[in-house]
């Protein structure tokens, strides 16, 4: 049955949606199937953030280390690097400038600018090394690349076809200044006459999601489609402080959200930076993860928000030293990208009293919107992602052909909405495979919805390894082992761990008369060839003489070792 929070939040949502609210939608037909849409979004990026960022302007936003921005300096800033990619380096609309640079806040300006002046905003992901990065560069076409140093050096030596432009860290004018113009004013610049011409189909987003054929795909993704995404969230917010102020609690301060997950995932794109603007949202950056000094920022800064991947906020809750630190000023603790282990649910509500765990569920290709489950629900069901997100989501769980399974039947989880990717780039073949013929996107994660609607996700059809909210294939791994001229065959599975919820594990064969390969030669060659995070740990490979376990088909059993070598792993 339904809770009774369920209840208040539907009847809250209810209300938000009818006409003449802030989230009333209008059907509007898309690919030729009809669905909601938001009646008063704005039509672009470009739009949202000037609406938002003029009417917060004297509110502070961002806070990178001694540098500390307003709405309105941030958006000034923006405007900057938009009139120096036209004039400087001569973008034009819909041209992809990739970002390859560590989260600061000169890189949500790059962002920024890049869609104010009507390009497409390119997340390359910052963890690659330089061949994968150039690879994302070609695959997405991309005529400018903004890159930090330690990228740009990644680069050196690769082909990729762009243009590399240094970025750093510093103060924007500075650090940005390679794509730097002040305009003569507002009136004439860049930003406001693209404001007349960019429209809501035009290209916004391209990031990269690894797939069950190993190398990277690049989800592009027009302006209705992003912003509709983030406006999803605007809602769900919206609902939660309807909420606590019917419960009678004090949420006159401004929101702050503490950025610890890469701005390159769509977890950090779209519900952390993007929505920060609707909802007037401080954000606070931390270059590198360490629970530590999460601590000591959520104390100073007041953070009242925290979400990543589930290892950080299980790391904070287990930290030796969190009663030292006031902490009560956060009240949610979301995590995204991978699941949570169930039992690390009650270990953080214990830990955090005054707040609450959250879990989230959606994917690249959605723009981030899916599932939630808040607060007592989450308590109450930890093994769920939660009901559908209203008003957009459609959620249906479907079979191979993609027909509705029965209620608490196990199919593929898929959405609807018009918030999805438009496609992928440059690969027609795996677009049309993406969506059923009315539209549903195919997740490839197998699950099955409760008697009251939540969401369980149970296995996942594509052979991925989520490594701390980092995709791996394994198929990628494979690849890169049987690169090495001794091996004959291997299989690379996810291995549980308690702090990044899987790990990559391989078991390898030599070939017959050659030389030993061990464990340690096989990770030093493998990180020669792939980005470390994707290469596993010396007591994750093992060497084996026996010919891998096949299946009728003929493939390796990946089931039976990963099995196998997960219960060794736990007897050791």
């Amino acid at each position: 049955m339904p809770t009774q929070l369920d209840n208040a939040l539907d009847a809250i949502i209810t209300e938000l949606m009818k006409e003449g609210q802030p989230f009333h939608t209008t059907p509007m037909t898309r690919d030729g199937v009809e669905m909601p849409a938001f009646t008063g979004a704005p039509p672009t990026l470009a739009h949202f953030f000037a609406h938002f960022c003029n009417e917060n302007k004297d509110v502070p936003f961002l806070v990178d280390g001694e540098l500390r921005l307003t709405f309105g300096d941030t958006y000034a800033a923006a405007v900057c690097v938009a009139e120096g990619l036209v004039h400087k380096h001569g973008i034009e609309k819909g041209d992809r400038v990739g970002i390859a640079a560590r989260n600061s806040a000169n890189w949500m300006i790059a962002y920024m600018g890049i869609t104010m002046a009507g390009g497409c905003a390119t997340l390359l992901n910052g963890f690659w090394n330089g061949d994968e990065l150039a690879y994302g560069i070609r695959l997405a076409e991309c005529k400018l690349v903004l890159a930090d140093a330690g990228r740009a050096t990644r680069l050196e030596g690769t082909e990729h076809g762009a243009q590399v432009v240094m970025i750093d860290h510093n103060a924007p004018a500075k650090g940005l200044a390679s794509v730097w113009k002040a305009p003569e004013s507002f009136e004439a610049s860049v930003a406001m006459a693209m404001l007349g011409t960019l429209g809501a189909d035009d290209l916004a987003t391209i990031l990269y999601t690894s797939g069950s054929t190993g190398q990277s795909k690049g989800a592009y993704s027009d302006h209705l489609g992003v912003v509709s995404g983030v406006m999803n969230y605007v809602a769900q917010s919206a609902m939660a402080k309807v909420l606590l102020e019917g419960q009678g609690e004090d949420v006159s301060a401004q929101p702050c959200a503490l950025v610890a997950v890469p701005l390159f995932h769509v977890t950090g794109e779209i519900p952390l930076f993007l929505q920060s603007f609707a909802i007037a949202r401080k954000l606070v950056l931390m270059p590198k993860w360490d629970a530590t000094e999460a601590l000591r920022l959520i104390q100073d800064e007041q953070v009242t928000y925290f979400v990543g991947v589930p290892l950080m906020s299980y790391e904070m809750a287990s930290h030796p030293d969190r009663e030292k630190y006031d902490l009560s000023s956060c009240k949610s603790f979301a995590a995204g990208g991978a699941p949570r282990p169930v039992e690390h649910v009650d270990k953080i509500k214990k830990a955090f009293p005054g707040g609450f765990p959250l879990l989230g569920y959606g994917l690249t290709e959605t723009n981030a919107v899916g599932c939630g489950n808040f607060n007592e629900n989450y308590l109450a069901k930890p093994g769920s992602t939660g009901r559908a997100s209203l008003p957009l989501v459609d959620l249906a769980i479907l079979d191979d052909d993609g027909k509705p399974v029965e209620q608490g039947k196990v199919g593929e989880v898929s959405i609807r909405t018009v918030c999805n990717f438009r496609g992928y780039w440059n690969n027609e073949e795996a677009t049309k495979a993406a969506f059923t013929d009315d539209r549903y996107f195919r997740t490839g994660d197998l699950g099955y919805l409760d008697e009251d609607g939540y969401l369980y996700i149970v296995d996942r059809k594509k052979d991925i390894i989520i490594r701390g909210g980092e995709n791996i294939t394994c198929i990628e791994v494979e690849d890169a082992i049987y690169a090495h001229d001794d091996i004959s065959e291997c299989s690379v599975f996810g291995l549980p761990d308690e702090r990044m919820g899987e790990v990559p594990a391989a078991v390898f064969r030599v070939k017959p008369g050659r030389s030993a390969v061990s464990a340690s030669d096989l990770r030093a060659f493998l990180l020669t060839k792939i980005a470390p995070f994707k290469v596993p740990l010396e007591e994750h490979i093992w060497v084996t003489e026996d010919a891998l376990p096949r299946l009728g088909t003929q493939k390796i059993d990946k089931k039976s070792l990963r099995a196998a070598y997960t219960e060794l792993m736990a007897a050791a």
